[in-house]
């Protein structure tokens, strides 16, 4: 009898995943019969030679896209136009994060050590950009931001002193702060954030935020719910012990129910146990029953789904139906980040100018 069980809800949460998967592409009844099965659709951004680590979908019209040369781009019809709105005097930043309130109003973050750090905002579909801050200690290296709603943000820089450094704003970063760290817990030696896909820095809700680490002993998760002044933290099962091991993103949708996935950035190298869930708010993180099959940088929840995700990475798309308990491909394609918004649309990027939407 409890085997049947269990062979039950693995069938009823694989039947709600694909229900959830195709809902996000739902086409009228008259077309039923011209339904394919959905896939990533490439939209020509005309910039083969960027790579986007930086994503926010704000429905499934508009899209902002942050990348290598200080390339921001921006669609609102889809995918089948982009507007280059690069901040002027930006190429020789790496932008690793956006964050978008709608299709005005942008944050987005540059990366590297010292001033190589900065982050600026638009408040005009990027026809303008303001520099709201700059990075002038060489010894911090910002890797994500995230935002509570359009307001409250932080941003996070790999540990300086033994503590990871947590910058926030309370005017949708237009100016900002360094938290103070006495809640912050010491960081392991070598541990840092990965600015792999704008993933490492997530929120949900009012005050709760969720923080990646990886590069030490223990790839962790910290957790604050109170905007980043006090965290506790967390070991995973997820691949440690190197300097290209650890959590590279995470995905929460709602203040308990999270996804962890990570696991070696080598090609070459193995990435077992490259996943997690929580369902207690990150107190406890338990590791995929079968896990996608290599390293995954990128994790969103479908919309309107209390089971079904996608991880994505170099080497493909992964979906899981049952909360992220088990992982199977679904795409080979090569995305660094993922994200997907309320109105069914959902998106990913990542090298040689890749951009695509889910469509059916």
């Amino acid at each position: 009898m409890r085997r049947t069980g269990r062979t039950r809800c693995r069938v009823t949460a694989a039947a709600a995943g694909a229900a959830a998967l195709a809902a996000l592409t739902a086409v009228p009844a008259q077309a039923h019969e011209q339904r394919r099965v959905p896939h990533w659709e490439l939209k020509d951004t005309g910039t083969p030679e960027v790579r986007f680590r930086g994503l926010a979908a704000v429905s499934r019209n508009t899209a902002w896209a942050a990348g290598t040369g200080g390339t921001v781009l921006r669609t609102t019809d889809g995918g089948a136009t982009w507007r280059n709105v690069s901040p002027p005097g930006a190429a020789e930043l790496q932008f690793r994060d956006v964050e978008a309130f709608d299709a005005r109003r942008a944050v987005v973050l540059a990366i590297g050590e010292g001033e190589a750090s900065r982050v600026y905002r638009t408040d005009d579909g990027g026809a303008t950009w303001t520099e709201s801050f700059r990075n002038t200690d060489p010894k911090a290296f910002y890797d994500c931001l995230a935002f509570f709603d359009s307001r409250h943000g932080l941003a996070m820089s790999d540990p300086v002193d033994g503590r990871f450094r947590i910058l926030s704003t309370g005017d949708g970063g237009r100016t900002w702060k360094v938290l103070p760290d006495a809640g912050m817990p010491a960081a392991q030696e070598g541990e840092a954030g990965f600015a792999a896909s704008g993933q490492c820095l997530v929120t949900s809700g009012p005050k709760d935020v969720w923080l990646a680490t990886g590069g030490a002993a223990r790839a962790r998760v910290l957790h604050s719910a109170d905007r980043g002044h006090t965290w506790t933290a967390t070991d995973t099962a997820l691949p440690a012990g190197d300097p290209a091991r650890g959590v590279f993103a995470l995905a929460f949708r709602d203040r308990t129910h999270g996804l962890a996935v990570g696991g070696d950035f080598r090609p070459d190298q193995p990435s077992p146990q490259a996943a997690a869930r929580t369902s207690d708010g990150g107190r406890t993180w338990r590791p995929a029953a079968t896990p996608p099959p290599a390293y995954r940088s990128g994790v969103a929840w479908l919309p309107h789904s209390r089971t079904a995700a996608l991880a994505v990475g170099p080497a493909g798309t992964d979906l899981t139906a049952d909360g992220g308990r088990t992982w199977r491909t679904v795409d080979t394609g090569s995305y660094d980040t993922v994200d997907c918004t309320p109105d069914r649309g959902c998106w990913a990027a990542g090298e040689k100018g890749r951009i695509a939407r889910l469509e059916h």
